[in-house]
């Protein structure tokens, strides 16, 4: 047996037999290995690591374009039974402008208040205003639907029409819009919730990450399985809501007012006069209830076959149901002279007034608070789509890109769920510290879409475009106007946040995907490279004691290099000493033919020995390529992972840092029963 110092002039080149081996390839895998002292029989298997970065896949097809997809493993084109109907569709991606009924009159109602009751008599044109606004959306989006099937909404069309920035800028918005989504909807859901129950405010924070956890828990099963787990839900909101509506309409008075019974009027002694400014306030808080309406064009590729025809009809249906509800509600606020009151919501009045203070009452809000809860479904249907097209182009790590067996982006979904959670715990779980930023990411995006569209249609001059680029034209006219007006009325409430958190973003963006450009560059990714050659090859096999894993591990090594080493790393004390004789008697009794270098190490490590090891190798034989095969016990039981020393993981890393060998996993698995017996006794 060989023995080797480790330090600095050391000896110089490593010898060792060159027995000639038939070479073969090692696959390639992520390298985390742990060698484990089991002595245990199993079925090996192995794959190898290079130290390099991995290869980043290619860029997916040209955006706006439809594109066959692949049979999948049920042989319906990809899985279609794990993608959108309609029906489906409305409640997975429409649960954010939906539940948006529940705050947006309100929000209108609250700044006209401080009018007084002059004030309070424009609700009902100033929700028409923004209901028109909502169908030049539904109608723009339908074209965005048709024009881009891949999905991606605004990020898609600002990227194909208005330039690369121009569409992070999008993406960005719509990034932010979503997160701040999730947030709002789980607080909104769980104030609701406090509201009725007192006692449960203090636990607030918590009632929200549980909320999370399980709309989180949920969409990743697949968003068909989110999408029927929430059709009842929806349902029942959107029933009690045109229940509320149709049977205020029947009445001349409110039928119970008692809701309100006790609570401080917040209504305005003619405090401010009812100018412009105030309107324009009055919009702009109110546009709140128009997010979630992109969210079907940013998800189309979740629909069944033909997906742009159901995605259409799911946006009509959204923009339909949602601009009822809008202006049926607000024609109540009229008819009833509602006044808003501290600590009931406007909802909750045109409820008791509506059906009086019954069980129809708390029907309609154990549903509002549901739905509310509820609603950040629309994010996880639509964002995880976004980041996926986002890896696609190299601007986010391409592990987004990946989707699991059930159609779904779980990377994108654990993402998500993972921010939303840090704006809960550094909120408190209070919805007035989020709603400020809700909306100006949103219109942002419309702008730029709106924008992009006029560009397509003046570029693909199809019939009927002029009127198709007038629609879009007024759409980012509006849009435009409206986000103006909501970041400069909400800039200190906390829309300054917004207005940085944008072109840091756009930022990251640009850093991932230059990081991408330098590996392409490095691997010389869509070149023709130089002809293949063969080098001398040499596989390292750390051992650390002799049994069947140790075995495979060898008889591994000599299938793949043309000269095999095993190395040891010696601790310099007496416990170290004493296991390094008996590993080296063991080791003369097996005799496999194959040396055994002993690495001597001052400190109990092993990384360092053996990187030092193979560096020294490339220094004296620079053109030999050398392998780290390294060997780890694979339990039957997930929990028995818990009970390895990770040994092998350290090597690992170590060898990777440090040099450019090729790492090698070998995974042994265990058997369910039996022992296997150790070499050490024969």
């Amino acid at each position: 047996m060989t023995t080797l110092p480790t330090r600095p002039g050391g000896p110089g080149t490593p010898g060792g037999p060159n027995t000639p081996r038939t070479p073969s390839t090692p696959s390639t895998s992520g390298a985390s290995a742990a060698p484990d002292a089991s002595s245990t029989p199993g079925a090996p298997s192995a794959s190898s690591t290079p130290g390099a970065s991995s290869t980043p896949s290619t860029p997916g097809p040209p955006r706006g374009r439809a594109t066959a997809r692949p049979p999948g493993p049920d042989g319906d084109g990809g899985g279609e039974r794990h993608r959108l109907t309609s029906l489906q569709g409305l409640a997975a991606l429409s649960l954010d402008a939906m539940a948006s009924v529940a705050y947006g009159p309100e929000a209108i109602v609250l700044v006209l208040a401080a009018a007084g009751a002059a004030g309070l008599g424009h609700t009902l044109p100033v929700t028409l205003a923004i209901a028109a606004l909502l169908t030049v959306l539904v109608a723009s989006y339908r074209q965005v639907i048709a024009a881009f099937p891949d999905g991606g909404g605004s990020y898609a069309v600002a990227r194909a029409h208005l330039g690369r920035r121009t569409g992070l800028v999008a993406a960005a918005s719509l990034i932010l819009d979503y997160v701040l989504n999730v947030a709002v909807s789980v607080t909104a859901g769980v104030a609701a919730l406090t509201s009725a129950f007192p006692e449960l405010y203090d636990d607030r924070l918590v009632l929200c990450l549980g909320v999370l956890v399980l709309v989180t828990g949920v969409n990743l099963r697949g968003i068909v399985d989110s999408a029927k787990a929430f059709i009842v839900p929806t349902a029942v909101f959107v029933g009690s809501i045109l229940t509320v509506i149709v049977a205020g309409l029947l009445r001349d008075t409110p039928a119970s007012t008692e809701a309100a019974a006790g609570h401080a009027s917040v209504l305005g002694d003619s405090a401010t006069t009812v100018g412009a400014l105030l309107l324009l306030k009055a919009f702009a808080s109110g546009c709140s209830a128009l997010t979630g309406v992109e969210a079907v064009a940013n998800a189309v590729p979740s629909f069944r076959a033909p997906a742009v025809r159901r995605a259409q009809r799911t946006e009509v249906a959204l923009g339909a149901l949602l601009g009822v509800m809008l202006i049926g509600l607000s024609v109540l606020i009229g008819r009833f002279h509602l006044q808003p009151v501290e600590g009931v919501t406007v909802l909750a009045q045109l409820a008791d007034a509506s059906l009086g203070h019954n069980w129809g009452f708390y029907v309609v809000q154990f549903a509002t608070v549901v739905l509310l809860a509820l609603a950040a479904n629309t994010s996880f249907g639509g964002l995880p789509v976004l980041m996926s097209l986002l890896a696609r182009d190299n601007y986010l790590p391409h592990v987004f890109r990946l989707k699991a067996d059930r159609e779904v982006h779980r990377h994108g979904v654990v993402a998500l769920g993972a921010v939303a959670a840090l704006l809960l715990f550094f909120s408190g779980g209070d919805t007035n510290t989020l709603v400020p930023l809700f909306a100006i990411g949103v219109f942002v995006g419309f702008t730029i879409c709106q924008t992009g569209m006029v560009v397509h249609w003046r570029a693909h001059r199809s019939p009927g475009w002029r009127r198709r680029a007038v629609l879009n034209g007024l759409g980012a006219v509006l849009t435009g106007v409206s986000a103006v007006v909501v970041a400069a009325t909400k800039f200190t409430e906390g829309a300054w946040l917004v207005v940085i958190a944008l072109p840091v973003l756009v930022l990251l963006f640009e850093r991932v995907h230059g990081a991408y450009g330098r590996i392409d560059e490095g691997i010389g990714l869509g070149r023709v490279p130089e002809a293949p050659h063969r080098d001398r090859s040499l596989v390292i096999v750390p051992v650390s004691h002799l049994s069947r894993l140790t075995c495979e591990a060898v008889n591994a090594a000599v299938s793949l290099g043309d000269e095999v080493r095993a190395v040891t790393v010696t601790h310099q004390d007496a416990e170290g000493r004493a296991e390094s004789r008996a590993l080296r008697r063991d080791w003369e009794r097996w005799n496999p033919g194959v040396e055994l270098v002993e690495l001597n190490a001052e400190h109990r490590t092993i990384g360092r020995p053996v990187s030092e090891y193979v560096r020294r190798i490339h220094r004296y034989h620079p053109g030999t390529r050398v392998t780290v095969l390294i060997a780890e016990v694979e339990p039957r039981r997930l929990w028995q992972r818990l009970l390895q020393n990770q040994r092998g993981a350290v090597l690992a890393h170590a060898v990777r840092r440090d040099t450019d060998a090729v790492i090698c996993r070998l995974r042994f698995r265990l058997p369910d029963t039996g022992r296997a017996p150790n070499l050490r006794n024969r």
